[in-house]
């Protein structure tokens, strides 16, 4: 079973503090050309921090 469909549009956010990848989510490489921030809570550093898009 071919999964590329799901597995090319998976990108990993790091947070911004400690560099620990904490979240995993979808998104579609034809319509967003930007790097995705968002400020989500990290489980290292305890707080709300901004996690940003990270390389494979």
């Amino acid at each position: 079973m071919s999964q590329g469909k799901f597995n090319e549009n998976l990108i990993r956010l790091k947070c911004s503090v400690c560099k620990h990848v904490n979240y995993t989510l979808h998104k579609n490489r034809k319509t967003v050309e930007r790097k995705i921030e968002y400020k989500k809570f990290c489980d290292w550093c305890r707080k709300h921090t901004l996690h940003k898009e990270g390389k494979k």
